[in-house]
C-alpha cells in the first residue's frame, strides 16, 4: 500500500479510522438506549397491567402467576384479537412503542448529521491540503517555464505526491542544466566566431595583398610566380584551419561516433604520417617509426590517425632542418602507448598547461604556421575514445606526446 508513505494520506486515513470507531459508537449507544427505552415501556406497560387487574379484584397471586407465564394460549390469542392486539397491526399503533422509536430515530439522527459534518470536514480539510500542494505545484512550474529553478516541490517525503514532485524537481534540474549548456555552447560559439574572425583575417588580408601585387604586376612572372604560391600557402591555410574547424565542431556536438575495431598500431602510424613524409623530405627532417609489429589496438582507425597526424604535424612544425620526430608503440600489461617525440624547440613551462585549448598560441611561436587547433582535436579524439593525452616537454630539448589506451581499448 505505497499510497499510504504519503503524509496527508496517512493523516486522511487516520482520520477515516477516528470517523468508523465514532460511527461504531453512535450505533452502540443508540443500540443500548434503544433496550432502555424497551425496558422502561415494557416496566411501564406491566405496571399498568397489574394496576389495572387489581383493581378489578384479581388476586396478587393470579396477577403475579401472569407475568410469569411464558406459554401462549389459543384463548389467549383470541381475546387480543377480539381487542384488536394482532400481528398484522402497525407498531406505530403502540404509544409506547411509537415513543421509543421515535426516540431512537432522533438519536441516530442526531448522530448520523453529526458524523457526516466531521466526514465532510475532513474531507474539505484534506481536499484543501491536496489544492495547497497542486498550487505549490502550479507555481513552481511556471517559474521552472519561465526559466527560475530556485524553487523545489519536494519536501524529503516517501509518498506518491512526494515521489512525483521529486521526479519533477529532478526534471527542473535537467532543464537547468540543459540551459546551462546552451548558454555555456551559445558563448563558445561566439567566442569561436570571434577566433575564426581573427583566424582568417590574416590570411585573407594576404591573400587581398597578393592578389593586388599580382594585378599591378601581371607582365613580371617572377612576380607572379611568387605571389601566387604565397596565395596558395594562405588558401591552404585557410582551408586546414576550417577542416579542424569543422571536426572539432562535430566532436563537440557529439555528433561523431567512433567506430571501434582491431588495428595494427605500425600501419596506424605510417597511414597518419603519409601525407608528411613529403614534407619531412623537404625539410631535412627524420621520421621513425619504432615498436614491435605485432601491437595490436582496438580504436576508431580514421579519427585516431586524425590525431597522430596533428602530433606529427605539430612535431615536424617545432624542429630545425636535421632534426626527427619519432613514433613509437609498446604494449604494456595494462594499456598500449603510443609516443610522438620530437628534439625540436620544446614548450615554455608557462605555456605547457594551455597548449590544448582552442587556437591557442605561444609566443615563441610567432614564426611557426598554426592555426591552434591540432592539439585540442587530437586531445579530444583520444579521450572521445576512453585515452588519455599527456605531454612533456622542456625548453630547447623537444617534446614528447604519449597517447594511452587502456587494456578495454587495446588487444
Amino acid at each position: 500500500m505505497r499510497f499510504l508513505q504519503d503524509k496527508e494520506n496517512k493523516r486522511y486515513m487516520g482520520f477515516l479510522a477516528v470517523f468508523c470507531l465514532l460511527l461504531a459508537a453512535v450505533f452502540l449507544i443508540s443500540w443500548a438506549m434503544q433496550g432502555i427505552w424497551m425496558r422502561d415501556s415494557l416496566f411501564l406497560w406491566e405496571n399498568t397491567a397489574a394496576s389495572s387487574l387489581l383493581a378489578q379484584g384479581v388476586p396478587e397471586e393470579t396477577v403475579a402467576l401472569a407475568f410469569k407465564n411464558t406459554e401462549a394460549t389459543a384463548e389467549g390469542k383470541a381475546l387480543l384479537a377480539k381487542i384488536g392486539h394482532t400481528e398484522e397491526n402497525s407498531l406505530m399503533l403502540f404509544p409506547d412503542i411509537r415513543q421509543g422509536m421515535e426516540r431512537s430515530g432522533l438519536l441516530l439522527l442526531c448522530g448520523g448529521a453529526a458524523l457526516c459534518i466531521v466526514l465532510t470536514l475532513g474531507a474539505v480539510g484534506y481536499l484543501r491540503t491536496r489544492d495547497r500542494a497542486y498550487e505549490r505545484a502550479d507555481r513552481a512550474a511556471r517559474q521552472y517555464a519561465d526559466g527560475d529553478f530556485s524553487q523545489r516541490l519536494s519536501t524529503g517525503g516517501t509518498g506518491t505526491m512526494e515521489r512525483l514532485f521529486g521526479t519533477v524537481d529532478r526534471l527542473a534540474a535537467a532543464l537547468k542544466a540543459k540551459g546551462e549548456s546552451e548558454k555555456k555552447a551559445k558563448e563558445f560559439l561566439k567566442d569561436t566566431i570571434s577566433d575564426i574572425s581573427h583566424q582568417l583575417k590574416t590570411p585573407l588580408a594576404a591573400l587581398h595583398m597578393y592578389t593586388e601585387i599580382i594585378s599591378d604586376e601581371p607582365g613580371d612572372t617572377e612576380t607572379v610566380r611568387i605571389f601566387a604560391a604565397k596565395s596558395e600557402e594562405s588558401l591552404a591555410r585557410i582551408d586546414r584551419l576550417l577542416r579542424l574547424l569543422l571536426k572539432v565542431m562535430r566532436l563537440d556536438a557529439g555528433s561523431v561516433a567512433f567506430e571501434k575495431k582491431e588495428v595494427h598500431v605500425e600501419e596506424l602510424a605510417k597511414a597518419a604520417c603519409a601525407d608528411l613524409c613529403v614534407r619531412a623530405d623537404q625539410e631535412k627532417k627524420a621520421l621513425i617509426f619504432e615498436g614491435a609489429e605485432d601491437t595490436m589496438l582496438r580504436c576508431d582507425e580514421e579519427w585516431t590517425a586524425e590525431a597522430l597526424g596533428n602530433l606529427v604535424k605539430n612535431g615536424l612544425d617545432h624542429t630545425q632542418s636535421g632534426g626527427c620526430v619519432k613514433i613509437s608503440w609498446k604494449r604494456t600489461p595494462a594499456m598500449v602507448r603510443i609516443c610522438v617525440e620530437d628534439n625540436g624547440s620544446g614548450i615554455l613551462p608557462e605555456d605547457i598547461h594551455h597548449i590544448f585549448k582552442r587556437f591557442y598560441r605561444s609566443s615563441g611561436d610567432s614564426g611557426i604556421q598554426g592555426v591552434g587547433l591540432g592539439l585540442p582535436l587530437a586531445k579530444s579524439i583520444v579521450e572521445g575514445q576512453g585515452g588519455v593525452l599527456s605531454v612533456k616537454s622542456a625548453p630547447g630539448e623537444g617534446t614528447a606526446f604519449t597517447l594511452s589506451f587502456s587494456d578495454s581499448g587495446a588487444r
